[in-house]
């Protein structure tokens, strides 16, 4: 477990916008767990998965993960082959395999739309929906080499809006409402700018999806 932990890490080195990505994914998962009343086996397989989600983009080349136009077809496609690279990576090792569901899919959307598989509804496993969530939010809130990061309340609204589409909408509603709580860390101005998210949603409806960027997705 050491070895493929330091792996995942590894991942975070070659790319220093993503460095802290998978701990902070981890936590968050491990805190909306909570809001859905996972039991502790269920913590565990989100720790683990978070920690270990992005683990496939090894077979990623480096230029492409740090690259800051956008991507060819042809890039997407191979950044689009992680999950199931990671997966593959965490079948070898018994004491990972528990991870493997969350790994392999962490990119799928409630909607179908998502990959590898594009499976939809509660045909993905439960941590990876809220996995997906997570991740998402993330790298929202994440300076890319593409992009600047979100300010946490408005990658907030995107969460919301996408409730339903995107993602499980009973997960997207408990992360939000951990993110309310504070349970982020999120200051007590966040929270206040929340009160204002069912407002600001109307009218964030023509922004792109969280889902629309890079390819079908705004995180690599």
């Amino acid at each position: 477990m050491t070895a493929l932990l330091a792996l995942s890490e590894a991942i975070e080195a070659r790319d220093p916008y993503t460095r802290g990505h998978s701990a902070r994914v981890a936590e968050m998962a491990h805190q909306v767990g909570l809001r859905l009343r996972c039991d502790e086996i269920q913590l565990g397989l989100l720790h683990l998965g978070g920690a270990l989600h992005d683990v496939g983009k090894l077979v990623v080349a480096e230029a492409i993960l740090a690259k800051r136009g956008p991507l060819t077809a042809d890039e997407v496609a191979e950044v689009r082959k992680h999950p199931e690279a990671g997966a593959r990576m965490v079948a070898l090792d018994r004491t990972l395999r528990p991870a493997f569901p969350g790994v392999l899919f962490h990119h799928e959307r409630w909607d179908g739309g998502g990959y590898p598989t594009g499976c939809k509804g509660v045909q993905i496993p439960l941590e990876a929906r809220i996995l997906a969530v997570v991740d998402c939010y993330d790298a929202m809130t994440s300076d890319r080499p593409y992009r600047s990061a979100l300010p946490a309340d408005e990658a907030i609204e995107e969460v919301d809006r996408c409730a339903g589409t995107q993602f499980e909408p009973d997960v997207a509603q408990a992360f939000i409402a951990a993110w309310e709580s504070g349970a982020f860390g999120v200051t007590a101005a966040l929270r206040a700018a929340a009160a204002g998210l069912a407002g600001r949603s109307a009218r964030a409806s023509t922004r792109p999806r969280a889902s629309s960027s890079r390819g079908g997705s705004p995180r690599r």
